[in-house]
C-alpha cells in the first residue's frame, strides 16, 4: 500500500481532485460501480490477480484509462495491446506525461487543462 499511497500524493500533486484507491480488483469493480471517474491508473496486478476484468469494466462506461506495471506489459496481442502503460518505476515526470497524453486526444475535460499547464 506504501506505493499506492506515493502515487496517490503524485495524482494529488498533478492537480485530481479526488483520488481513490483499490488494493483488490473485488474492491476497484465495487468503487466503480459506486461512483463516476474522469481518467483511471489501474495497476495490472492486484494482489496476484490481473485487472483485465476492471479493465473491462471501465472500458464499458467509457472511463479513460492507463496501466501501470512491473513486468513486462500486455501481450501485443490482447485487446488492451493498445493502452498507454507505465512500467514501474517510474518518474512524477513520466506520469504527468502519460496522464497529459492520455486526456489530450479525448472530448473536452475539466482535467485535461491542468495537465496541459504542466
Amino acid at each position: 500500500m506504501l506505493v499506492a499511497m506515493v502515487i496517490e500524493n503524485m495524482l494529488c500533486d498533478l492537480g485530481c481532485d479526488a483520488v481513490t484507491v483499490a488494493a483488490t480488483a473485488e474492491q476497484a469493480l465495487a468503487r466503480i460501480d459506486a461512483q463516476d471517474f474522469d481518467v483511471a491508473m489501474l495497476d495490472m496486478n492486484l494482489n496476484g490477480v490481473v485487472t483485465f476484468e476492471v479493465a473491462d469494466a471501465l472500458a464499458a462506461r467509457s472511463v479513460l484509462f492507463l496501466f501501470s506495471t512491473g513486468s513486462t506489459g500486455i501481450p501485443s496481442n490482447h485487446a488492451y495491446a493498445d493502452r498507454p502503460t507505465l512500467t514501474k518505476p517510474y518518474q512524477y515526470q513520466q506520469l504527468a506525461a502519460m496522464l497529459s497524453e492520455l486526456l489530450a486526444h479525448e472530448p473536452p475535460n475539466p482535467l485535461r487543462e491542468q495537465f496541459a499547464r504542466r
